[in-house]
């Protein structure tokens, strides 16, 4: 196998963010991030503190979300959330930038909102993960084309301390002409673009569209270290299908995976 078992499944960020997720749902999902050893679970505010007890000992990490989904909320209410978070027991936050300001080119308001968090996140102990929603971002915004503009929020992303930059929220839906709603998430482009655009201080996290192992696999050479998965049970036992085989002589190559469609 090109990874190891603990590689791979210490890249994902297990995701508990679905809308109509219970309390059980939650707890059932920390304890499967347990059981597969992945770095974290990315999970909702008020489960913070449930999922820091769930997981003490266990080598997974909480994480929580800021500003989600769409990244309007003032600055003082996000950097509240997230000591509020951290208090809870989080040691990492995924926070959603102001996307309207930022398409808007108001990069200082953009740059100050994501200070604020990083600032509170560190004083805590915790690393913060900024999320762009790329979704959004086709046509670019504020005078440049896409790509440039991506570039532009990696760098003001990293000069206000932000320890990850990430491609979307999972929830990042757009309205097409049809009158439906589609979402791609993370694809190649991006994270090569996005990885490129920061220095080797900066991480990269995919998110969306990486719902099987070759998926997995294809964020890791791009340069991913987090990756976030509802998947995560289907990804990593065919991680150990493929490992028993390659043991015992059958060793069918993987498929060279590309990224999907959809959300988490």
């Amino acid at each position: 196998m090109k990874y190891t078992y603990e590689q791979l499944a210490k890249t994902i960020d297990h995701s508990l963010l679905h809308p109509t997720m219970t309390d059980r749902e939650l707890e059932d999902g920390c304890r499967l991030a347990a059981k597969y050893g992945v770095a974290s679970v990315c999970i909702k505010a008020y489960a913070v503190r449930r999922a820091a007890e769930l997981l003490q000992g266990s080598g997974v990490v909480v994480g929580a979300v800021v500003g989600f989904p769409h990244g309007g909320a003032t600055t003082e209410s996000k950097r509240y959330e997230t000591e509020l978070a951290c208090r809870d027991g989080a040691a990492e936050i995924d926070m959603v930038i102001n996307i309207g300001k930022a398409l808007g080119g108001d990069w200082e308001y953009v740059g100050r909102d994501i200070q604020a968090v990083c600032d509170e996140a560190h004083a805590r102990g915790a690393k913060v993960k900024v999320i762009f929603e790329n979704d959004y971002l086709t046509n670019g915004g504020a005078g440049l084309g896409s790509a440039d503009f991506k570039r532009k929020l990696c760098e003001v992303s990293e000069q206000a301390g932000a320890d990850w930059v990430k491609t979307s929220t999972g929830y990042g839906f757009v309205k097409g002409a049809d009158g439906k709603y589609s979402y791609q998430g993370a694809t190649e482009e991006d994270l090569r673009l996005m990885r490129a655009s920061c220095s080797p201080q900066v991480q990269i996290k995919a998110a969306g569209g990486v719902r099987d192992l070759d998926g997995l696999i294809r964020v890791r050479d791009l340069g991913c270290t987090r990756c976030g998965a509802t998947a995560t049970a289907a990804m990593l036992d065919e991680y150990r299908r493929r490992e028993a085989a390659e043991y015992a002589g059958n060793t069918t190559p993987a498929r060279d995976g590309a990224l999907g469609g959809g959300g988490y």
